[in-house]
């Protein structure tokens, strides 16, 4: 594909919309080059991650880089010069020419480089080297890794998909993938994926190279628009992976010949495979919901996932070999308008024409004729595949909370922090962790006296209890799933106090889960600083601060649901204690899982809270549960009541009967203000019924 203004419908689409910049993307892959010309003017930043770290930009990095920069150039030449040159061929030179990079250097140039043109293919201006397809949309490149080998570690994702979520974007492109066999993820990771998809953002991915040996992580996971790769000619790559849940999913974009920046130069280079595909695809969805907002409507991740999966035209078995390998079918971007809009495209009768009118604004471009497309007249419009009451249209769209329009709510990220999480503790260096060695006293063993252990919790938080100055010199962290996501700072006139909760929630953590001590989730209350600390590991993570008791709890969900039905107990007689219990805990899992979050934006602060202080949902469950309903989801949204000077959000619980199909569904709701440090809730409990 010579040039993106080629492909059928990015013309026209042009003509309406180049984007918006409320439209904000996340660009989850190497750090890209943003000095490039093709980003002068673009809205799209870089993300320094705490998880990663990154090698000096030296006189020897740029050494290597030029080098590296004259050798694409001569190879591009070469091949100008000679379309039919053995690709084996170029393959061996170009391995023995970066055969002698250092490995550090030569890994930050690879993903630089491959970061630079994904980021150019979506973001490039008009007019540049590198014209993108949504250049007036907004974007925040955030790295994965720099130069290591963690740039598919579920781990480094995970961080970098919660940072995207926090920066409240639409669209989150991750370029990596993670082989897989069995299309399993690990489930930190898969629960950031379905938290942002619940967030209404939109992730898309690349199907991967592999030759449909294996797919990819995140690609292969549920309601993940997953891209395969097609040559100029439209026939499948034989390298792009295909089958197994890829089939209903995904579908296949130009991946050959892409024009993308490169760094170190403002030369555009030619490449392709599936990373090259998937950021057409994520281009074309930023049109798409840019077009959402000019039409008055909220950005709609789903809306948009599917206009463009119903939409793909399937591969003829008499033009393509294997049609399986084109996934559902060709991106459709005619078709996918129209499934979203219920109109058709208009039609340029010769795209080149656009190139004299991209930088012209929308307004003073006169109406071009409008034509039926043929292969769109069947098309019903997205309205009619998702009815406007699916639970799938959530009530936050995360955009740039400066520019807020009519219609979308936005939760903007604070200082302040309500996490949910676990304790855990740190010692910083190797140093440290021999002090805490060499002052805890040994422990006897079946008659055997042994070296204490400071990574033993039970040995630490005994230590702690007859040595409390020692609290200060550990790093005491939040845990979610055993990965550490914040570093507690204590401060204040009441630092003892906290020290002491700390260790007394860390020593409830080791009790037996039958114990009335057990502790199985803490809430903490904190102000996010701009300090980062490194860990032993060498991972850094965000400091908050401490500096009160208030707001700390520890607490277990059984005890939480024991609580709760106590104050409900007169309600209970209306309502199965046993159905009651088990849907209270299924909440609460709920909340702890599958909505887990870092607790940043307001809305996550509400959410958070609203598990600790079960009471009022409770009081829910209790009317609901005793007519036969069940919980269907759980909500939040930016209240419209709220007092003075206050920050509400709304939870609302949604129940359905699972017999009765064609019953109308229950809504509980109850309000929470975030204002303060420690959220607080306001107003009685408010139910009505919708349809189903």
């Amino acid at each position: 594909m010579p040039d993106l203004i080629d492909i059928p419908g990015i013309p026209e689409l042009w003509h309406i919309t180049q984007g918006d910049r409320r439209i904000k993307i996340a660009i989850l892959d190497g750090a890209a080059d943003l000095e490039r010309a093709c980003f002068r003017g673009a809205n799209i930043s870089q993300f320094k991650p705490y998880w990663a770290v990154d090698i000096e930009l030296n006189d020897e990095y740029y050494h290597y880089l030029k080098l590296s920069t004259d050798f694409n150039q001569a190879q591009k030449a070469k091949k100008e010069q000679d379309p039919d040159q053995d690709k084996e061929e170029a393959k061996k030179e170009r391995e023995a020419f970066f055969k002698d990079f250092p490995e550090d250097i030569k890994k930050r140039i690879d993903l630089s480089g491959h970061a630079t043109h994904i980021a150019s293919t979506i973001l490039g201006q008009h007019g540049s080297p590198v014209p993108g397809i949504a250049p007036n949309c907004t974007a925040i490149n955030i790295p994965i890794s720099f130069a290591d080998n963690n740039f598919i570690s579920f781990v480094n994702l995970t961080h970098a998909i919660n940072e995207a979520l926090k920066a409240e974007v639409n669209i989150i492109h991750i370029a990596a993938c993670h082989p897989t066999q069995s299309g399993m993820a690990q489930d930190i990771f898969a629960r950031a994926v379905k938290q942002c998809q619940d967030s209404n953002i939109l992730i898309v991915a690349p199907g991967g190279n592999d030759k449909g040996e294996c797919w990819c992580i995140p690609a292969i996971l549920p309601d993940v628009l997953t891209v395969g790769a097609m040559r100029d000619d439209g026939q499948p790559f034989k390298f792009s992976n295909y089958g197994g849940d890829y089939q209903h999913k995904g579908v296949m974009a130009n991946g050959e010949n892409i024009l993308g920046a490169t760094p170190g130069t403002d030369e555009p280079i030619r490449e392709k495979g599936t990373s090259c595909a998937a950021p057409i695809v994520t281009g074309i969805s930023a049109l798409l919901m840019s077009l959402q907002l000019q039409r008055g409507e909220k950005p709609n991740a789903e809306k948009v996932r599917q206009a463009i999966l119903k939409s793909a035209i399937p591969c003829d078995p008499k033009e393509v070999e294997e049609p399986e390998r084109c996934l559902l079918g060709k991106l459709n971007i005619p078709g996918a308008y129209q499934l979203l809009t219920g109109k058709s495209l208009a039609t340029i009768e010769s795209p080149r024409i656009i190139s004299s009118i991209i930088n012209v604004p929308n307004n003073s471009i006169s109406p071009l004729k409008r034509t039926e497309n043929s292969i769109n007249k069947s098309l019903a419009t997205v309205d009619d595949v998702i009815p406007s009451n699916h639970s799938i249209n959530v009530s936050v769209a995360p955009v740039n909370a400066s520019q807020a329009v009519q219609g979308i709510t936005t939760s903007a990220a604070s200082k302040r922090v309500y996490v949910l999480g676990s304790i855990g503790y740190d010692f910083g260096s190797e140093t440290r962790r021999d002090s805490f060695k060499q002052l805890m006293p040994a422990i006897e063993i079946d008659g055997t006296t042994t070296p204490a252990n400071p990574y033993d919790a039970r040995q630490l938080v005994n230590y702690l209890a007859a040595n409390p100055s020692e609290h200060k010199s550990l790093i005491w962290t939040i845990n979610q799933e055993l990965n550490p996501i914040y570093a507690i700072e204590v401060k204040g006139g009441f630092a003892a106090d906290v020290y002491e909760m700390l260790q007394l929630m860390l020593a409830g953590q080791i009790e037996p889960e039958d114990s009335d001590n057990f502790i199985e989730r803490v809430s903490i209350p904190g102000q996010l600083t701009d300090k980062k600390i490194e860990l032993f590991s060498g991972q850094e993570i965000p400091v908050i601060t401490v500096n009160n008791v208030r707001g700390m709890y520890g607490w277990k969900v059984n005890g939480l649901v024991d609580a709760a039905l106590q104050i409900l107990s007169e309600e209970l007689a209306d309502a199965d204690e046993i159905e009651m219990r088990r849907s209270l805990s299924s909440f609460l899992k709920r909340v702890y899982f599958d909505l887990q979050n870092v607790g940043q934006t307001a809305k996550d602060r509400a959410l958070n809270f609203a598990a600790t202080n079960a009471f009022q949902a409770a009081s829910s469950f209790a009317q609901a549960i005793s007519t036969g309903m069940e919980l269907d989801t759980i909500e939040v949204e930016k209240s419209p009541f709220c007092r003075i000077n206050s920050d509400c959000w709304d939870i609302k619980l949604k129940f359905f009967d699972p017999d009765r199909g064609l019953r109308a569904k229950k809504v509980y709701l109850f309000t929470i203000d975030v204002s303060y440090l420690i959220p607080v809730t306001l107003g009685e409990v408010r139910s009505w019924s919708v349809r189903k």
